[in-house]
């Protein structure tokens, strides 16, 4: 994997060359989730929080994070983002409610949006709880992982629900 390291030859952090890799399209979807209570839920779909539609702008909040995810990630590459999709889903859990936010990128280029779609789902986690954060500070931000990454030569297409790695282009 030395091709690939992101050390020099003096054992130094280094951005890795991604000149030599051909350009293909790559896509990747995240998930990361919030768990709120009753009232910051009705309040959320009710549109009622102070602040403002909490969804609207923890959407707005994940597609920025994507755009500058290069900015805040010191190895990420600066890549054009082509497409973001945010998508929002309630689910009940007991007496809580579990927004799950899946974040889905697209691009044509010589590296992946794995981190770039990760990002933007923690951003709006973050956006809600900070929205919500007046009515409760015990919300639960949760897990936030690759759901599936496709394109690329070199690494393989990546499936979570497959549970398995698919031979890249």
């Amino acid at each position: 994997m030395g091709e690939f390291s992101h050390f020099n030859d003096a054992g130094r952090a280094r951005m890795v060359d991604v000149s030599h890799k051909p350009e293909t399209v790559r896509t990747a979807i995240a998930q990361s989730s919030i768990l709120v209570n009753e009232e910051i839920y009705h309040k959320i779909t009710n549109h009622e929080m102070k602040k403002g539609d909490v969804l609207s702008v923890a959407q707005i909040a994940g597609i920025m994070a994507c755009k500058n995810t290069s900015s805040i990630i010191p190895m990420c590459h600066p890549i054009p983002i082509h497409g973001v999709d945010i998508s929002f889903d309630w689910k009940t859990e007991e007496e809580n409610y579990r927004l799950i936010i899946t974040v889905t990128v697209k691009t044509k280029g010589s590296t992946g949006v794995e981190m770039e779609a990760l990002t933007g789902a923690s951003a709006a986690a973050l956006t809600v709880y900070d929205m919500c954060k007046a009515v409760d500070k015990g919300m639960i931000i949760g897990e936030t992982y690759l759901v599936k990454k496709t394109g690329g030569v070199s690494s393989p297409d990546y499936d979570r629900q497959l549970n398995q790695v698919d031979g890249g282009e």
